[in-house]
């Protein structure tokens, strides 16, 4: 259980990691205090422009799936595969680095179903792509996706585990988009590309 409880540990704190701010810094700019002053990508793409959005989604989604990977590697089975993930999302949205305020954890959780379950991971991307294309709304986008998550997961990838874990990722995924839900609902929610 040291090991389990020290992978754990060393998962949030991979998850921790603000690329978004980090990349943002690097060009002299305080991410937190532009745009929407979220540290994710559709923030950094506002304000930065798309190859540093693409840059805070590459490093984004790498983190969590590191994180499952080396469970993964080290067989600690299913259940703790999937917690390491979950601490990931969960280092992503409670950064250590930012006084334990981060993120919404969409593309971090991409990043741990790409490995914890590829194919979920794919159709997870496809509807959160179909969304976006649609309607214009990254924040729809993953609210749709990440809905349909443990339903996808029941019909596709069935364990009583991974339905667990992925019902967990929906609920830190989903809790975390309720100001979204409510601007959506008003009509006041900003589209991708648009400026805050």
């Amino acid at each position: 259980m040291i090991k389990i409880s020290l992978l754990i540990i060393f998962s949030f704190i991979l998850g921790s990691i603000p690329f978004g701010v980090i990349i943002a810094k690097a060009k002299g700019i305080d991410l937190k205090k532009v745009g929407s002053g979220n540290i994710g990508a559709t923030n950094v793409l506002r304000t930065l422009g798309k190859g540093s959005a693409a840059m805070t989604l590459l490093g984004d989604m790498l983190k969590g799936a590191a994180a499952a990977a080396i469970g993964a590697y080290l067989s600690v089975g299913a259940a703790y595969e999937g917690i390491m993930g979950i601490s990931a999302i969960l280092g992503h949205n409670f950064s250590l680095f930012l006084g334990f305020r981060g993120g919404k954890g969409v593309a971090t959780g991409i990043g741990v179903l790409l490995i914890y379950s590829p194919q979920i991971a794919i159709l997870t991307l496809i509807i959160w792509l179909v969304a976006v294309l649609m309607t214009k709304y990254s924040s729809l986008g993953a609210i749709m996706s990440f809905g349909l998550l443990p339903v996808n997961v029941w019909l596709f990838d069935y364990s009583k585990v991974k339905l667990i874990t992925s019902a967990v990722i929906t609920v830190l995924i989903l809790s975390r988009h309720i100001g979204n839900m409510e601007r959506l609902i008003k009509g006041t929610e900003k589209k991708i590309g648009e400026r805050s």
